[in-house]
């Protein structure tokens, strides 16, 4: 691993040394969209650069972007910034924000049982899981200027765009509330005043079929409309062990209608959307069998199934139970409105939007041919309204660029969660002990139970128990206690009780249902200034009052049968308890979490309400120094914060059964999330042909949200103190005008600090170690040729790969050191070749994704009460394909 590292660090090196060579004519393929009538609608509109005259072509890297609310070009804003143009996204084949990874080193982005629910970005090793719907994320993401609340709703597919930008570290003072890692900025086309429309199609392996298209023209000389639409299919690549089902499947469509009014000094842009997925997702496999994989085989054997599929993850085949899915309905709708006023030398912008979203998902969650247990019905929803207004412009004749403006969110989050016991619920707790050794008894009469005189005859040396029985427990305590069988003698309560198996869950049991909402208001002012000391010498101060609070309203309803037995004041349960605890020892706790499961606990069953609130003051300092017209240098301050939140569900309430102090709203509670960030940087456009930039950054997290499996649920976890530090390099090579190299770098260092205490967390063994699933060293590579081969008809070959190093991502291994679950060193190449009209209207490509078929675990986790055993969302096979586009 260490020789595939170094080469291709060295084959990196080599690279971005490369000599320009040659020179020629302007290219536009770099260029950005613009409009047939200019307009200057903000920061969701995009302007023009303006080329050096006396350069035979564009610099590759001369995407303008508004990082800073101000259209400036990547290597003239002193910000560690990735710009993808449209046609970078086009060749890469990404269809929504998951794909931007291929092109942007330091951002990761996965998903685990969701991808609605389960998405999670990473921007320098920080980032938010989604598997808990209360969690926020740690990388904002804004799609026209508009904030999406959780990084699932924005994994959509995405329509024609104009560019993203990836801002990396703290965004706190501009995008404001959830930016503590960075933020993803999304700008779609827009309506213009000519008439343009495209039809696009494709259709690939298996099965998968592709339509979207545009339509945009003007109504009026100062009104001009746009439609998109598209909706995509593909069967899926996760087999069903136990039937023909396909699991991760795509099915989903969108449509998008946009208005833009323009008269000059005033702009207005609307946009509704539309957005609908119907699939089965996310399936896991089986990486690592554990202690109980033979029990979990041998009752889904009585079913004629299998209950853990052992062969390699790369098979990509999941056991999943009869009956039990992973059907993943979303919808997601909204609307938004962003004006623009042009007031002197100032101008004025307000972005208004609500967004609606919800989920529908079945799962079964024992992950297994096994019916242990299952979400049905399971359903979440978000309803946000936002209001942002800026106001900006020159102060002192231009020496301070002045920003000044405020933001409100108002948002509505509610969760059903519906765990519920499977058929082979019992089964499996009797199975546990019934099918151990060194235990030998049964508690829920699963098996055959036989009497006592069978019992005792077959202890006193009389004939063996019959085949296929088990005792109960409480019939062994009894026969190995001479002075309970003189307390209590045949007939009496209590050997009646001992002699009868407990009542166990029924199929179907559980939450029925559990029901969270959390009310969320966020009010913040903000100012952003550039003070131009000289021609040469900026200096940034920016500075942001956020406000938010929380309120949280829980309704829980259990009916799991088992778990009265555990806190009941019946004298014959509290005896038999005490017997239990005193003959199992240890394994007692074990037993009442098999069987009464903190998500399903009935000891929580009651309303709950808890509120909590956040001030803080974030912002940012920058220093710029513009060594040469070609040579930016820059340092810079950003303080950051994320506000705390709560864990929706039942596995942090607190168990009086295990030694706590009973439930309460407040137990759902984590606390808020800062962090210092420094960073210094180099921008450099030494010619046309390369472009290099490098950073290095250093951010200490307090509170760091970090979500971690507890072994039951997905649970956050605050930790007091971890950095994230490393390097960044991101160069643009273009020897010629029709090739272009995009090469990227990032060494990240993302660790817990060694002072944390872990000691009987699930984080126990972490302290000083690197966050799981993000690797050391990753490196992009991209190179595009577009050749002429007539006067009207050009050639395409793209190429593009991510190397990513070795990672842990689940569980920790005290032997090797490794997590159970992990990744060695892996690239994933895509490729695409084709043929484009000149003028981009006609194109024909054939692509492949995964083109080596590279296996790897995108996440993995601790199967809950399965001892040992891990499970991995696995990669997406080699995909491959045709698209023919058409325009005018």
């Amino acid at each position: 691993m260490k020789k595939l590292e170094l080469l291709a660090a060295t084959a990196l090196s080599m690279m971005v040394a490369l000599p320009a060579q040659a020179k020629t004519t302007k290219d536009t393929s770099q260029d950005t969209t613009t409009q047939a009538k200019p307009v200057d609608a903000g920061p969701t509109q995009q302007t023009p650069a303006k080329p050096d005259q006396n350069q035979p072509f564009a610099s590759g890297n001369e995407i303008v972007v508004t990082a800073t609310r101000r259209n400036q070009t990547v290597q003239d804003v002193p910000i560690a910034i990735t710009a993808i143009s449209n046609q970078q996204v086009e060749n890469a084949g990404v269809t929504d924000v998951r794909g931007l990874e291929q092109i942007a080193p330091s951002l990761q982005a996965t998903t685990g049982q969701s991808s609605a629910t389960g998405a999670i970005l990473y921007i320098r090793g920080i980032g938010t899981a989604g598997d808990n719907p209360g969690f926020e994320p740690a990388v904002g993401v804004f799609i026209d200027g508009v904030f999406r609340a959780r990084a699932g709703i924005a994994i959509s597919d995405l329509p024609e765009l104009e560019r993203v930008e990836v801002l990396r570290g703290p965004q706190g003072t501009l995008f404001g509330r959830n930016t503590s890692a960075g933020a993803i900025s999304i700008i779609t086309a827009g309506p213009k005043f000519k008439p343009e429309g495209y039809i696009e199609g494709g259709y690939g392996n298996y099965n998968a079929w592709s339509l979207k298209g545009a339509l945009t023209g003007p109504v009026t000389q100062n009104l001009a409309l746009r439609v998109d639409a598209g909706m995509r299919k593909r069967d899926g690549y996760i087999n069903d062990a136990n039937s023909d089902r396909k699991l991760n499947n795509i099915n989903r469509y969108y449509v998008r209608g946009q208005a833009l009014y323009d008269n000059g000094d005033l702009t207005f842009r609307l946009i509704g959307d539309y957005y609908k997925t119907d699939e089965n997702c996310c399936g896991a496999v089986n990486v690592v069998a554990g202690s109980t994989t033979p029990i979990d085989n041998f009752i889904a054997a009585q079913h004629g199934l299998v209950g853990i599929y052992t062969g390699p993850p790369s098979d990509r085949t999941q056991a999943v139970s009869p009956g039990r899915g992973y059907l993943e309905q979303v919808q997601d709708w909204g609307v938004s409105g962003e004006l623009n006023y042009n007031l002197s030398d100032f101008k004025l912008t307000s972005i208004t939007a609500y967004r609606n979203w919800s989920a529908l998902r079945n799962q079964d969650i024992d992950f297994s041919g096994m019916d242990r247990s299952y979400r049905q019905d399971y359903r979440t929803s978000l309803n946000d309204f936002t209001q942002e207004v800026r106001l900006q412009g020159p102060l002192f004749g231009g020496v301070v660029d002045f920003l000044v403006g405020g933001f409100y969110l108002n948002e509505t989050l509610k969760l059903r969660d519906t765990v519920r016991i499977g058929n082979d619920g019992n089964l499996y707790a009797d199975s546990l002990f019934a099918l151990n050794p060194s235990a030998g008894f049964q508690f829920y009469g699963s098996y055959n139970v036989p009497t006592f005189p069978q019992l005792v005859g077959a202890y006193t040396g009389g004939p063996a128990l019959p085949a296929g029985t088990v005792p109960l427990l409480g019939q062994l305590i009894y026969l190995n206690s001479p002075q309970l069988q003189g307390a209590a003698p045949p007939g009496s309560p209590l050997f009646n009780y001992l002699n009868t198996p407990l009542t166990g869950n029924s199929p179907g049991q559980g939450n029925n249902n559990d029901n969270f909402q959390v009310k969320t208001d966020a009010l913040a002012l903000f100012t952003h200034n550039i003070i131009h000391v000289t021609d040469k010498l900026s200096v940034t101060l920016g500075a942001r009052l956020n406000y938010e609070r929380k309120k949280l309203n829980a309704s829980i309803y259990n009916n799991t049968a088992a778990c009265p037995f555990f806190t009941s004041t019946n004298p014959l349960a509290a005896t038999y308890r005490s017997l239990m605890q005193q003959a199992l020892g240890s394994s007692y706790a074990n037993f009442y979490l098999i069987s009464c499961n903190p998500a399903v606990n009935s000891e929580f069953n009651g309303n709950y309400t808890d509120h909590q609130s956040d001030t803080k003051i974030t912002g940012t300092a920058k220093i710029a120094y513009e060594f040469t017209p070609h040579i930016l240098g820059y340092a810079s301050y950003d303080r950051g914060f994320k506000s705390g939140g709560y864990n929706l569900d039942q596995a942090t309430f607190d168990s009086v059964v295990l030694g706590g102090n009973g439930a309460q709203g407040s137990d759902l509670a984590f606390g808020d999330e800062t962090v210092d960030s420094f960073e210094v940087g180099a921008k450099t456009s030494i010619s046309p042909e390369f472009t290099f930039n490098i950073a290095g950054f250093y951010a200490k997290y307090y509170g760091l949200q970090s979500l971690i499996f507890s072994g039951n649920n997905f649970v956050v976890q605050n930790v007091p103190h971890s950095v994230s530090k490393g390097i960044e390099v991101e160069s643009i090579v273009r020897p010629v005008e029709d090739l272009t190299f995009n090469i990227g770098y990032t060494y990240l260092d993302a660790s817990y600090d060694k002072s944390n205490d872990f000691t009987g967390t699930p984080l126990e063994g972490f302290q000083g170690r690197q966050f799981q699933n993000q690797p050391h060293n990753v490196i992009t590579l991209a190179g595009t040729w577009t050749p002429p081969i007539t006067e009207k008809l050009r050639g395409l070959v793209h190429v593009d790969m991510r190397y990513n190093s070795r990672v842990d991502i689940a569980g920790l291994n005290p032997v090797t050191g490794r997590g159970y679950v992990n990744n060695p060193g892996y690239p994933i190449v895509n490729a695409r070749i084709g043929l484009q009209t000149s003028d981009d209207k006609y194109r024909l490509e054939f692509w492949v994704e995964n083109l080596t078929n590279q296996y790897y675990n995108i996440t993995g986790f601790a199967v809950p009460e399965q001892t040992g055993t891990y499970a991995g969302y696995p990669s997406t096979p080699r995909f491959y394909g045709a698209t023919l586009r058409a325009g005018f």
